[in-house]
This record gives C-alpha cells, sequence and structure tokens, in this order.
C-alpha cells in the first residue's frame, strides 16, 4: 500500500492523491492548479495514466479539488466518480460554467494574441470543453453522508460532513490487509465551528494515517459576529464616499454567506438600502441548490426558513444571469454592491467590474476569501499599485478590504482542535493544501505539541504505508 502526492503540496490549489491499495488505484480530489506558476501543470499528461485509476473519490466541487476532471475523462478514465449527492448536483453546475469560461478565455486569448502578434505560454485551446465536462457526469454517483461503500472486498468507503461547503466530505478509506486493518482519513477542507448555513466539521477518534489541509496553519479568523460589523462598517464608508462595494465572490458557500450577512444587516437596518447584484449564473444555479438541500444546513439557518426569513433573499437583491444585464450594471449612478466570480479574480465577470471600479479611489475592492499566490486577487490585497487585467495595466486607486471571518477553512486553533480528537497517535500526518510557511507551521505545531509523526510532501512524492 502506497500513497502520492499529486498536488496540492506545499501549496493551496490542485488537489489530487493516488492510494494503491488491494490491487486498486485510488484518486482522491483531481484539482485544477490556480497559482500562476504552477499552471502549466494543467496542460502536462497526469502522472499516473488515467486508465489505470478504478475509482476517483471527490470531497467537494470546488474547482482546485475537482477542476480537471473532465481532462482526466478525455484521457482515458472511465471509473466511477464518488461524491455526495449535494456534490453530484453541484459538480455539473461547476464544470459546464468552468468549460464555459475556457472556452470563452480561449477565443479571446487567440484574438488578443493575434492582435498583438505574439504567442502565450499555454495553447490557445480550451483547456477543456462543454462536451468534454458533459462526458464526466454519467461516471459520478452519489454517496450519503455515514454510509459505507465497497470499491472492492478489501477497501471501503464513508463519506463524512467536513462543514466547509454544502456536500463536502472528509473521506474514510479502510483497507483490509490479511488479517490488518488500516484507516485513511482525507481530511478535504475542514470547516469552522459555529459557522451559520452549514454544519461543523465531522471529527475522529483513530486513524493509522491522515492527509489534512493547512491553509491557515499559520492564522487566526475573526468570528463571524467580527465580519458583519466589518461589513457594515466597508459599506456605510463606501456609500457615504459615493462608490461601488466590489466583492470578488466563490460562487459556492461563499456568496451565500456573503448574502446570509447582508440580508441580516438589512432586516435589522444596520445598513443603508443599496442594490445587490449576485452577477455570477452559477451562484445564483448553487442557491438553488441549497434551497433544496435545506436538511444539510445547520439548525440555525433552517430555523430562519421556517420563520419565512430566507437569507438568500431580501430588497434590493437582484440575480443576474446574461451577459446583458452584467454590462448593465456598470450604467447606474449611484452606489451599488456587486458580487461577481470568480474568488480569486482568475476570471469571469469579476474582472470587468474590476476594470470598472480599481481606479475609483471612491470604491471599494472587499475581498471575503483565501487569495492563493500568483492570482490577481493576491497581487491585488498584496498591496501592487498596478494590475494587469485584460492585458492591459490598471493602476489601483480603490479602497482594498479584507474580511477573514467568512473563510470556510478552518484557522489553525480549529485545525489543532480537529487533529487532536484523535485518541491515539496515527502512524504518520500528512500535512497538505497550504502555502509552504503556513504547511511547515501547522506540522511544527503537531510535532511539538503532539509528538506525532508529521511529513510536508512535495509535488509527486510517494510514501509506503506499511
Amino acid at each position: 500500500m502506497k500513497l502520492q502526492f499529486l498536488g496540492a503540496t506545499r501549496q493551496v490549489t490542485g488537489s489530487c492523491y493516488c492510494l494503491e491499495a488491494e490491487g486498486l488505484h485510488i484518486l482522491v480530489e483531481c484539482g485544477q492548479f490556480q497559482e500562476r506558476e504552477f499552471l502549466y501543470r494543467n496542460w502536462e499528461p497526469f502522472p499516473v495514466f488515467p486508465s489505470r485509476i478504478d475509482a476517483l473519490i471527490l470531497t467537494h466541487v470546488h474547482l482546485d479539488h475537482s477542476g480537471l476532471i473532465p481532462k482526466l475523462v478525455r484521457e482515458g478514465f472511465s471509473g466511477p466518480i464518488l461524491t455526495t449527492p449535494a456534490s453530484q448536483e453541484m459538480l455539473e453546475i461547476v464544470l459546464l460554467d468552468s468549460a464555459r469560461i475556457h472556452e470563452e478565455d480561449a477565443a479571446y486569448k487567440k484574438k488578443r494574441h493575434r492582435r498583438e502578434k505574439r504567442t502565450g505560454p499555454y495553447p490557445e485551446v480550451p483547456l477543456f470543453t462543454l462536451e468534454d465536462a458533459q462526458n464526466s457526469f454519467p461516471l459520478v454517483q452519489g454517496v450519503p453522508y455515514g454510509t459505507r461503500h465497497r470499491l472492492n472486498n478489501a477497501v471501503s468507503l464513508c463519506l463524512h460532513d467536513a462543514g466547509h461547503i454544502l456536500g463536502s466530505a472528509m473521506v474514510e478509506l479502510t483497507v483490509q490487509e490479511q488479517r490488518q486493518k488500516r484507516r485513511i482519513i482525507f481530511s478535504g477542507d475542514i470547516g469552522q465551528w459555529d459557522k451559520p448555513l452549514v454544519r461543523d466539521p465531522s471529527v475522529f477518534d483513530q486513524a493509522d494515517y491522515v492527509v489534512m489541509e493547512s491553509t491557515y496553519g499559520n492564522r487566526s479568523h475573526d468570528n463571524f459576529e467580527s465580519a458583519e460589523n466589518q461589513m457594515q462598517r466597508i459599506i456605510k464608508d463606501t456609500v457615504a464616499a459615493g462608490g461601488n462595494v466590489i466583492i470578488p465572490t466563490f460562487a459556492i458557500e461563499r456568496a451565500q454567506e456573503v448574502l446570509y450577512c447582508l440580508s441580516q444587516l438589512e432586516r435589522r437596518d444596520l445598513i443603508p438600502y443599496l442594490m445587490v447584484f449576485l452577477d455570477s449564473p452559477m451562484a445564483v444555479d448553487i442557491t438553488h441548490v441549497f434551497l433544496r438541500h435545506k436538511n444539510l444546513l445547520d439548525r440555525e439557518t433552517i430555523a430562519l426558513f421556517e420563520e419565512g426569513n430566507s437569507p438568500f433573499g431580501f430588497p434590493g437583491l437582484r440575480l443576474v444571469r446574461s451577459i446583458e444585464q452584467s454590462k448593465a450594471i456598470n450604467s447606474i449612478r449611484g452606489s451599488c454592491i456587486v458580487m461577481a466570480g470568480s474568488g480569486m479574480c482568475t476570471g469571469g465577470r469579476i474582472k470587468h467590474h474590476l476594470v470598472q471600479n480599481i481606479h475609483r479611489e471612491e470604491s471599494t475592492i472587499l475581498f471575503v476569501g483565501y487569495q492563493a499566490q500568483g492570482t490577481l486577487g493576491r497581487h491585488i490585497v498584496d498591496g501592487k499599485k498596478e494590475v494587469r487585467i485584460h492585458g492591459k495595466m490598471y493602476p489601483v486607486r480603490a479602497r482594498i478590504e479584507q474580511i477573514e471571518g467568512f473563510s470556510a477553512h478552518a484557522d489553525d486553533k480549529d485545525l489543532m482542535r480537529w487533529i487532536g480528537t484523535l485518541e491515539s497517535p496515527p502512524k504518520k500526518v500528512f500535512v497538505t493544501h497550504g502555502e509552504q510557511k503556513a504547511a511547515f507551521a501547522l506540522a511544527d505545531r503537531i510535532k511539538g505539541d503532539l509528538k506525532w509523526a508529521v511529513s510536508v510532501p512535495q509535488y509527486l512524492d510517494e510514501f509506503p504505508l506499511a
């Protein structure tokens, strides 16, 4: 039995791990690399022959975990893709939206490069197409939380609520090797405790091996109440200045959490009446999935629905689907709030709203999620005076704000809380899905506080699980 790390190694994106056990090649995650310096890996052949992979297990549908599935299928994978029913429903929305963006971006870059008489570093074709995405959907199977699913006579799977986004899961793989049973836990992305919308993350009392994330392995979050207070202040200050609040938004969970926050502030008359545009067809569709899976939400949110106060609907909210409606937002006089994807500003409609607002001193660019190294969002957060958008340089004059309390990831304290529930030391903890400083900070803390064996793998590292 051995485990190879094919992504999210000393970086946040590209989650992908291959477990070989009892005659099976099992892929856990198939994520897209989103940091600029690692984009080339998206175009390379998979390190493991796709036709040799027997099953793919998906913890959740964010692109850094799911975004190379259509490419994997196109290159020969034909096994089952196992995930929760809510993730199964959202995966089609996410991958079709991503395919459209890849196709549009490829066409735009081809036209721009021809005009500029140059070539880019990557092929001027989509990473995957709508057809590629559609070909992957028949392979997807829903596995409800807490049910045991057999991959063969020796290996079984159970999914547990990760508390990260709707339908997110932690993967528990049990391998029966002769007379020994081994339990391997893949944390996926670990959520926060005591947040609205989704339930708290699952915990475990025993594991032989653990692969855990470390996105915020060296940082602490504000609580959600503090996030609401910050949102209130930012909106009031921006309206007073006569600008717009532009929020780069992840379509899944983050968009819904921000809507929840805005609805609460508006119902309590803590912010002025504003038009709020959710300019993301995918976020609109995902919000409807939330409404169909209310049973997966936390008690506080279910109570709001029972009282007739949907957190996803309030006066002033406009759900934007068409490109024409999106363009029309820029002609509005007066202040408004615009939420658009992508959350790290790597593509999508947010770039067009940045072009209209990033040079305006009266406007605010508000980040409510993690910004990976090398992304446009990270450049803006890090204080760059000029940024490149759609091939042109724009001065950054808008106010830049960031609220950590919306994060769907556990912070350093909660990561230690999660791993600390194990009643006995695992043989090894593998720390992944974090930038190098964060990953090593968490690894050092586990070693120091718990005295457990820890490794921070590098790309393509392989470990025997003896």
